[in-house]
């Protein structure tokens, strides 16, 4: 007599090598999504800084060629003229206002969550040393703008990508 034995199903060895072929592709795969989120807070610096560079260069043209005074002891006290409106003096309490604002909101750097703004009359190079806290520098004689990195602690370099 003839048994019709169905077998319906994997074998022990079937499975391991399914395993393991998903093992390698994981082994492949997981480190390029690592590195996608630090690209993605690269690529969004590059962008919010060449945006405050160009509200900063509006800012100059409506203010009779003066820069932002960035004044103050917290990151939005420091960004109030770009983030209100003010008169041609720049004054954000002033009853009459004509210009801004520039910005929708204090800019934060991604790289280390960062928005006080250091300032100085020169530009700043990679090796720049800046406080803890810092997240921007702008030159106030010209209107140049860096971001700091993620250490910020040191300029985040545009050109190369660095952010330590």
């Amino acid at each position: 007599m003839y048994r019709n034995r169905s077998n319906k199903g994997f074998t022990l060895v079937e499975i391991l090598i399914v395993v393991i072929i998903l093992g390698i592709l994981a082994a492949i795969v997981i480190p390029q999504f690592t590195n996608a989120s630090t690209d993605a807070r690269k690529n969004s610096l590059t962008s919010q800084l060449q945006t405050v560079r160009s509200q900063l260069e509006l800012y100059k043209l409506q203010h009779n060629d003066k820069l932002p005074l960035f004044a103050g002891a917290t990151a939005d006290l420091q960004w109030e003229q770009m983030t209100s409106q003010t008169d041609v003096s720049g004054s954000t309490t002033a009853t009459t206002k004509e210009f801004g604002p520039y910005l929708q909101q204090t800019p934060v750097n991604p790289l280390n969550s960062q928005s006080k703004m250091a300032t100085g009359t020169a530009d700043a190079t990679t090796s720049t040393s800046f406080a803890a806290g810092t997240g921007f520098y702008v030159n106030t004689t010209n209107g140049k703008v860096w971001a700091t990195n993620q250490t910020d602690t040191k300029l985040f370099n545009e050109s190369t990508g660095d952010i330590e």
